[in-house]
């Protein structure tokens, strides 16, 4: 790796970039367009302009463009009145969950704990003074844990954060008692209900109940620790670090989740803690074994892109923040620490755009800077967009898809998967027009699989009924469910690619030939599967995407 570039210091503390301004050379819209992103996950990926101008104090032209240019890097769509989310900009997560490399090697190992106790299972990971999830296993219950990959939590109201403390420093101790005393009632953690009065057992504990840092010194004891009921009445939790085979400090926590109908917090310790340490050994065990990973070919041409973007769209399109945001992207698997040249060369940007990028985004706490002038993502860079759109669903992706494609043909779409037996697809998705003649397509109805066009494409994987389906990439169902009906559908390819899903455009025979349906709709059909197949594949690539 070549040498890194000197990068002048900055006397920018990134742990309280409240109250400290930002760095000369930082990326004004850069900054506002982070401000914004951040916003928008608050609110859980939905905010209107009126709203975004309100929570960030932007002017609302510079709201719109903001928005423009993030709707033309895909992490936003325009959906009405509201600004939405898109999984596209999960890629910044992404990003950094990949350089980590906790969660590709240790997630597995996790999710089989889950099973094996039935139980929801975390990985966790330090953030300042709070822990942010990494990794989560969960049961799908009527009642379960609704926490999601990239939620930030306070230390002191959790099982991990004790574990994480043991390493604070005098500096670390004071940025928390700083925090819970300027936020008694961590309004700072969206992902959690505000306390409705500061919490007894922190700061002022009584004597029967432990304060944070007494719960610090037995988990130094202990080398565990225990949530009983700190982030709500019910939720019990026992957790336990996992440590660097190197250094012995904890690289991320894993913990077993669950609630007290089920378990008390004395049965956790008893019944669960003996199986959870074992499976952290096995993590660990992990870490000590792994080949270090394949970084692969970082991204390219992003800084022809952003040009091009900019020469089209003229001033709704802000460079300087889809730039900045683009270096975030430079980082994954095998390039979790990069110097300036690298960066500069992945993204295709100058070395002096980079440099501000970079020196932005330390300010903003996204980036951290180290002694070997090298940068590092930091779990902050979660904040941008993950927690509402990891725990989507197919359907939920499917559905703006499907709208479009309705709305350019004119024609009823819909998204559909196979039932467990095989024998029937079940609808998950769809989108009408308005149409006097039209076909109505009820999401949970099930039909057979053989007589639709959505089956046959779905059975053409695995079954040898179907060659011809199979060899074309499409299947076409003319009247055999009901007469006038006809139909053309292409499957939906996951990660492995696995046919998981299909998409459909029904019609009537009066309105469509058998040819004008292979001719004029199975181009924008698999356009539309192709736009839903890269949104699947972002979507799920550190957490599950069900059907529906």
């Amino acid at each position: 790796m070549p040498a890194a570039d000197p990068v002048p210091d900055t006397d920018v503390d990134t742990d309280v970039t409240a109250e400290a301004g930002p760095p000369g050379e930082a990326v004004g819209p850069l900054i506002r367009g982070v401000g914004v992103l951040r916003r928008l996950t608050e609110a859980g990926g939905t905010l209107g302009p009126s709203a975004l101008e309100r929570t960030t104090g932007l002017a609302r032209s510079t709201v719109d463009r903001i928005t423009a240019t993030l709707a033309r890097m895909d992490y936003v769509r325009l959906d009405g009145r509201d600004i939405v989310l898109t999984p596209r900009v999960m890629e910044l997560g992404n990003s950094y969950l990949a350089a980590l490399h906790l969660p590709g090697l240790l997630g597995a190992r996790a999710d089989a704990l889950a099973d094996e106790l039935d139980e929801s299972v975390s990985l966790a990971v330090a953030d300042l003074d709070g822990i942010r999830f990494i990794h989560q296993a969960t049961r799908r219950r009527a009642l379960s844990v609704s926490f999601r990959i990239g939620d930030l939590l306070p230390a002191e109201r959790t099982g991990p954060g004790p574990l994480f403390a043991t390493e604070w420093t005098e500096r670390d101790w004071t940025r928390w008692r700083d925090r819970r005393s300027a936020d008694p009632h961590d309004t700072a953690f969206p992902a959690l209900p505000p306390r409705q009065t500061p919490p007894a057992d922190t700061l002022s504990p009584p004597s029967s109940s432990p304060s944070f840092p007494e719960r610090v010194e037995r988990a130094r004891e202990d080398g565990w620790a225990l949530d009983d009921q700190l982030i709500e009445p019910g939720l019990v939790a026992v957790s336990v670090p996992v440590r660097d085979p190197y250094t012995g400090r904890p690289v991320c926590v894993a913990s077993v989740v669950s609630h007290t109908s089920r378990h008390s917090a004395a049965d956790l310790r008893a019944s669960l803690l003996p199986r959870l340490r074992t499976a952290v050994a096995a993590m660990e065990s992990d870490l000590r074994t792994a080949p270090a990973p394949d970084p692969g070919p970082p991204p390219s041409g992003l800084a022809a892109w952003t040009t091009a973007s900019k020469h089209q769209l003229g001033r709704d399109f802000v460079e300087s923040l889809a730039r900045g945001l683009t270096v975030l992207t430079a980082f994954g698997a095998g390039r979790s620490a990069l110097p300036l040249t690298e960066v500069a060369r992945a993204t295709g940007l100058s070395r002096a755009t980079t440099r501000r990028a970079l020196l932005t985004h330390e300010h903003l706490g996204l980036v951290a800077s180290g002694a070997d002038r090298t940068f590092t993502l930091t779990p902050r860079v979660l904040d941008l967009g993950f927690p509402p759109l990891s725990r989507t669903t197919l359907a939920r992706l499917a559905e703006p898809h499907l709208r479009s494609l309705a709305q350019a043909l004119h024609e009823p779409t819909a998204l559909a998967v196979l039932t467990p037996d095989g024998r029937e697809i079940q609808y998950t998705a769809g989108a009408g027009t308005s149409r006097v003649l039209t076909v109505h397509i009820t999401v949970g109805a099930r039909l057979p699989a053989a007589a639709t066009s959505l089956g046959r494409v779905l059975l053409a994987d695995t079954s040898p009924a179907f060659p011809e389906v199979r060899a074309q990439g499409y299947a076409l169902a003319d009247e055999e469910l009901e007469s006038g009906l006809r139909s053309i559908a292409v499957p939906v390819r996951d990660r492995t690619g696995r046919a998981v899903a299909a998409v459909c455009v029904a019609t009537h025979t009066a309105r469509r030939t058998l040819e004008s349906c292979v001719h004029d709709v199975l181009p924008a059909l698999r356009t539309t599967t192709d736009h839903l197949r890269a949104d699947l594949h972002t979507a799920s690539r550190f957490t599950p995407v069900p059907a529906a």
